[in-house]
């Protein structure tokens, strides 16, 4: 796939993305852009389920939802709203100590550029990039594993890492591209794109695709 092929790709692509299953963030953040319910979420969404995010954060957003209110919750009081996320212990101390640092340090507002969201205690550029996207509307490419294998599969770019990735990517594609482009991955890599044995036989855009390292389809 060349950047042309790309660009003649995305509306087919978007349109099949429809019939997909948006991941849980995105959907959230199309009626709550807070930022830092944003952070939040993103810091839950790691190594855990769509739905067991979405949970996890209703039940904590029901207790605190800024930073002040979340920087005085205990971590077991944070424990106990977000099990059974994945490393829940891990995160509850991540997110107090977090919403302390944004309280303390930055007025008690979210940072919203790349390099002071870094940062931030266990924050890194995919989690920086989607509270950029989406909680302040800004232009950037988040690159999760989805993403990754994708465009190199596809023949996009040829590249070794999500942060490889994200960097090449901004080399080739227009700027109006980069804020969807995750959410749309997402849906197409869980639903059609998949790690093994992807479903090209469904897929609307296969004939775009160079299909590297795939071994076997259906």
């Amino acid at each position: 796939m060349t950047a042309k092929d790309f660009l003649k790709a995305w509306p087919v692509l978007k349109r099949q993305v429809k019939s997909l299953n948006v991941p849980w963030l995105e959907n959230f953040a199309s009626f709550d852009r807070d930022p830092f319910k944003i952070l939040i979420s993103c810091i839950l969404s790691l190594r855990t389920q769509d739905r067991t995010t979405g949970r996890a954060s209703e039940r904590l957003f029901d207790l605190a939802s800024d930073p002040e209110s979340m920087s005085r919750l205990s971590a077991k009081t944070i424990e106990k709203a977000i099990y059974p996320v994945g490393f829940y212990r891990v995160k509850a101390e991540r997110i107090q100590r977090i919403s302390r640092e944004i309280v303390e340090k930055h007025h008690s507002k979210v940072p919203d550029t790349i390099e002071e969201l870094l940062k931030l205690e266990g924050v890194g550029r995919k989690t920086a990039n989607l509270v950029i996207t989406l909680g302040y509307n800004k232009d950037g490419i988040c690159v999760d594993t989805h993403v990754h294998r994708i465009v190199n599969r596809w023949g996009l770019i040829k590249t070794k890492n999500p942060i490889e990735t994200e960097f090449g990517l901004k080399k080739i594609l227009p700027k109006k591209y980069w804020k969807e482009l995750n959410g749309m991955l997402v849906a197409f890599g869980q639903g059609i794109c998949k790690p093994i044995s992807p479903l090209c036989s469904k897929c609307k855009i296969n004939i775009f695709c160079d299909k590297i390292g795939v071994a076997i389809s259906r």
